[in-house]
């Protein structure tokens, strides 16, 4: 153990040339001491992936740690999260600002920028939140597709990059990895490199416990180039990395590994995998390793080398900001602006002239059809939005006339067709958004958003700014039955911290919802969509969006005082004011406040909020969902028609009847607590 740390072995290392071992040695002693600090995390991934890492970060990657935010970098998606202490040692040893080494002293710490999975909210130089495995190579694909997009728009002058993902086991064994993988194989995303860390152990054990998947077969069934090298035989991993760049298809290296290297009884076994080596064990690998340096100290020589990988990338990064310099001062402004995800101007002037065509043509339209005609208003004005359907294009009104698809080796188009994969166009549009330039919106019926959760989740977490146009969405859409009407998603959609979920009630409330999605730049929203029409519930045009504050007196008490306050949100906004008159008849005044997104009225100031509950002493909610959140506005004792089971299989009128989803049973209850 003491020599491990003698003074002049560690003097003549740091004063040689560092070999290519010696750089992947610095990035397994940074993890190795870390976890160990930490008491707590995965050691295993990164002292096994260490050569693959060193060879990319330091002969292929275009990259520079100057500016890991550059728009024509080589993205690294780190799928494998829970390794993220190799991503750490990275981007500290290329020398990206603030990823000191206190940082890495601070491993899986309150406020450090080394969580214990990669969060790009967080560390400078991390592409995507990763963790949720499967979820890494997902949001890769939609970060290669963005690129082909934006390439075919500007020109590979503009942009030309390649996304590399460093993929575990668990990344391929998760369902979400075949939707993906199938969808880049299909589109021939040639320039998708993942760099699969073969080591053929999990948490349990040796993978053959459960998983006898020949991968590259997998792979070259979706259209992929595959190849397998020695994940510790750098040159060979050069190799393949330079042939993976020519590749006309994706690319899958199975890089074999060891998990746990250099440990002399965990290496290749699952206790390397998810917990410290302890000390005894530490001090065996770093001795197998020939690493004599005391904990977190990394000798000069090996320093300057990966400094020296972290500056690769700068001449290419400097050439590339002269041919962005050098581009027509319109193209590059317009450019800068998507690239910074800031709204255009043209958006809200797009979305007033359909708001006042809307008014002056009323007419009864299912919002998911209102939808379709904000989108075409609004194409023109929005180049950046990229739409796209999970298999149901004709049902989700996302694809106008204007729509040109992408088509394998043709991405100028704007239309996606993401195929029955819902948790993957989910992770795509994260990477999509992730790339910059683009605000994808993704279509599927909203029961479905139950396959899609994982990914939704991710962009809530991490601010991405993705639309999910979810379509059907209540026992309105009839005959399809239960298993297609939500009834407790919009409950479950609204409790995810940051989802903003939008359930419009007529054609310009569509529009303002829609409008509100695309300026929103900190955070997904969703836009819950009917398939049954509904009446016009504006009939007066307003320049205001009235659906900025989530909830707005729609129609004041008439003649007196309101007794009563109702509360709706999309196709029941119709139904309450139906209600309205009817307990007018009854003598009962009341005030219908239309509600398209309960998250956002509650996120207002006191005073709005008190504005728009006003002072009545009687407060209903009528939702084709469950009650769960509406507590919040109308009060555990207040009055709620909506949904206690599940749906059934009947045309969508004769469902509200059943379920005493109607005005009249309103109007019944709220007269009953009135006259009780």
């Amino acid at each position: 153990m003491n020599d491990q740390l003698d003074p002049a072995r560690a003097a003549a290392a740091a004063e040689a040339a560092p070999t290519p071992s010696d750089l992947a040695n610095a990035l397994r002693a940074l993890a190795m001491d870390a976890v160990e600090k930490a008491k707590s995390g995965h050691p295993g991934l990164p002292m096994g992936a260490a050569d693959v890492a060193t060879v990319l970060f330091t002969k292929v990657l275009k990259y520079d740690a100057a500016d890991p935010a550059w728009p024509d970098r080589d993205r690294f998606v780190f799928s494998a999260g829970h390794g993220s202490m190799l991503l750490y040692a990275l981007l500290h040893l290329t020398g990206v600002e603030g990823m000191t080494i206190e940082e890495l002293k601070n491993f899986r710490q309150l406020h450090s920028k080394t969580p214990g999975h990669p969060e790009n909210f967080v560390t400078p130089g991390v592409e995507t939140t990763t963790g949720p495995l499967g979820q890494g190579i997902a949001t890769a694909v939609g970060m290669a597709l963005a690129e082909r997009m934006l390439a075919a728009e500007y020109g590979e002058e503009i942009v030309d990059h390649h996304t590399f993902v460093l993929a575990s086991d668990g990344d391929l064994m998760e369902g979400i990895s075949h939707e993906a993988i199938a969808f880049a194989g299909n589109l021939r995303l040639s320039k998708l490199v993942v760099l699969w860390d073969d080591n053929g152990i999990s948490i349990d054990g040796p993978l053959s416990l459960s998983d006898t998947t020949d991968q590259r077969k997998r792979f070259e069934a979706c259209g992929w180039t595959t190849m397998r090298v020695d994940g510790h035989d750098q040159a060979a991993i050069a190799r393949a990395l330079a042939r993976a760049r020519k590749s006309d298809r994706p690319t899958l290296i199975a890089c074999k590994t060891t998990i746990g290297f250099g440990a002399p009884t965990r290496a290749g076994t699952s206790k390397a995998h998810g917990e410290p080596l302890g000390a005894e064990e530490l001090a065996g690998a770093k001795k197998a390793l020939g690493w004599g340096h005391a904990p977190f100290e990394i000798p000069a020589s090996i320093k300057k080398a990966w400094e020296k990988a972290g500056r690769k990338g700068r001449s290419a990064r400097k050439a590339w900001e002269q041919r962005f310099q050098a581009l027509p001062a319109e193209t590059r402004a317009e450019l800068e602006r998507r690239l910074a995800g800031i709204p255009p101007q043209a958006l809200v002037e797009a979305i007033a002239a359909h708001k006042r065509a809307l008014v002056e043509s009323p007419a009864a339209v299912a919002t998911r059809k209102a939808g379709e005609a904000v989108l075409e208003a609004i194409a023109p004005a929005v180049p950046e939005l990229v739409a796209g359907s999970a298999d149901l294009t004709p049902s989700n009104n996302v694809k106008v006339k204007t729509s040109v698809p992408v088509k394998p080796g043709d991405f100028a188009g704007r239309y996606v067709h993401y195929g029955i994969r819902e948790h993957g166009m989910a992770a795509a549009m994260n990477g999509i958004a992730l790339h910059g330039g683009f605000r994808p919106a993704g279509a599927t019926f909203l029961v479905f958003t139950d396959y899609a959760r994982p990914a939704m989740r991710i962009a809530a977490l991490a601010g991405v700014p993705a639309i999910y146009v979810m379509t059907h969405d209540s026992i309105g859409l009839g005959e399809d039955g239960p298993t297609h009407q939500p009834v407790e998603h919009l409950a479950a959609l609204r409790a995810m911290p940051n989802m903003r979920v939008f359930r419009p009630g007529d054609a310009v409330e569509t529009a303002e919802c829609w409008q509100l999605a695309l300026e929103r730049t900190d955070g997904p929203s969703v836009l819950a969509l009917t398939r049954q029409n509904l009446a016009p519930a504006r009939t007066t045009h307003s320049e205001t969006n009235l659906c900025e504050t989530g909830a707005y007196e729609l129609s004041p008490a008439k003649g007196a005082a309101a007794k009563a306050t109702i509360f709706a949100s999309g196709s029941e906004v119709e139904i309450a004011l139906a209600a309205q008159a009817l307990l007018a008849e009854r003598g009962i005044p009341s005030r219908v406040v239309s509600t398209p997104s309960l998250d956002l009225f509650l996120a207002q100031p006191e005073e709005v909020r008190a504005r728009i509950l006003g002072d009545a002493p009687i407060r209903a909610a009528i939702e084709a969902g469950v009650r769960f959140g509406w507590d919040a506005v109308i009060g555990s004792d207040g009055v709620f028609v909506g949904m206690e089971s599940f749906g059934a299989s009947a045309p969508y009128k004769q469902l509200y009847e059943h379920f005493g989803i109607t005005a009249a049973a309103l109007a019944d209850k709220i007269a009953a607590r009135h006259n009780g």
